[in-house]
C-alpha cells in the first residue's frame, strides 16, 4: 500500500485521489434562478441523500479561485432549487451546461434545454430529466474558516417529478432511469451488472 498525507499534496493531486477513487458517483444537474431572473444550470458530482425522513440531499460546490460559483450563490440567496438526475439520454446536453459563462447568460439555453414549471419552488426545472426533485435549502456550510474552498447546501425535497415510464408501486425502475454516474477525468459510467446480496438480520 502507499501512504500519502493530504497535507503534503497539492489540492490538484488530492482532487484527482478523491476523484478517482470515490466511484462511481451520482450527477446531480441543479438549477437555480438568479434575482435577476437567469435560470442557471449546472451538473455536479459531489452530490448524495443525507436522509429520508424528511427526505433531505446534499451538494458540495467547489469555489474557484475563492469565488462562489453561480449555483452557489443562487442558492443562497433565494434558498430553492431543482435537482435532476442525469441519465444515457440526457449526459449530452448536461455536459454541455458545465461551460464557463456569465452569470447573465443561461446554460439551460446553450444546451437547448426545456424548462418546465416547479409546483412548490419558484426555479423551473427541465423537461428532459426523468427524475426532478424541488428542493428548499434546509443548511449552507462554507466549508474550511476564513477562506473557504468550498460551499456545502443541504436541501429537503419539498416535491418528487417522476416519469411514470420509470415508477411502480413506489419504485423506480434501475434500467428505465439508467442513471449516468461519474468517474474521473472525462469518464462516465451507465448501470452494469445488478446484483442482489440479503442482509444480515
Amino acid at each position: 500500500m502507499i501512504s500519502i498525507d493530504p497535507k503534503q499534496n497539492s489540492e490538484r493531486d488530492n482532487y484527482k485521489l478523491l476523484i478517482g477513487s470515490i466511484i462511481p458517483r451520482p450527477i446531480a444537474f441543479v438549477t437555480t434562478q438568479s434575482e435577476d431572473g437567469i435560470v442557471n444550470g449546472a451538473p455536479f458530482s459531489y452530490f448524495n441523500i443525507v436522509s429520508s425522513n424528511p427526505p433531505m440531499v446534499s451538494l458540495a460546490i467547489q469555489r474557484s479561485g475563492g469565488r462562489v460559483k453561480d449555483t452557489a450563490r443562487n442558492i443562497y440567496n433565494n434558498e430553492q432549487f431543482v435537482v435532476h438526475i442525469v441519465d444515457d439520454e440526457n449526459v449530452v446536453k448536461i455536459n454541455e451546461t458545465a461551460a464557463s459563462l456569465p452569470a447573465s447568460e443561461s446554460e439551460i439555453e446553450l444546451a437547448n434545454l426545456t424548462l418546465i414549471s416547479s409546483e412548490n419552488v419558484s426555479v423551473p426545472g427541465v423537461k428532459e430529466a426523468k427524475v426532478r426533485m424541488e428542493c428548499r435549502l434546509v443548511q449552507a456550510i462554507p466549508l474550511r474558516g476564513d477562506e473557504p474552498g468550498s460551499d456545502l447546501f443541504i436541501g429537503e425535497v419539498v416535491l418528487f417529478h417522476i416519469d411514470e415510464a420509470i415508477y411502480e408501486d413506489g419504485r423506480i425502475d434501475p434500467r428505465g432511469l439508467n442513471a449516468v454516474s461519474r468517474l474521473a477525468g472525462t469518464s462516465y459510467a451507465k448501470i452494469g451488472d445488478i446484483f442482489s446480496i440479503e442482509r444480515p438480520k
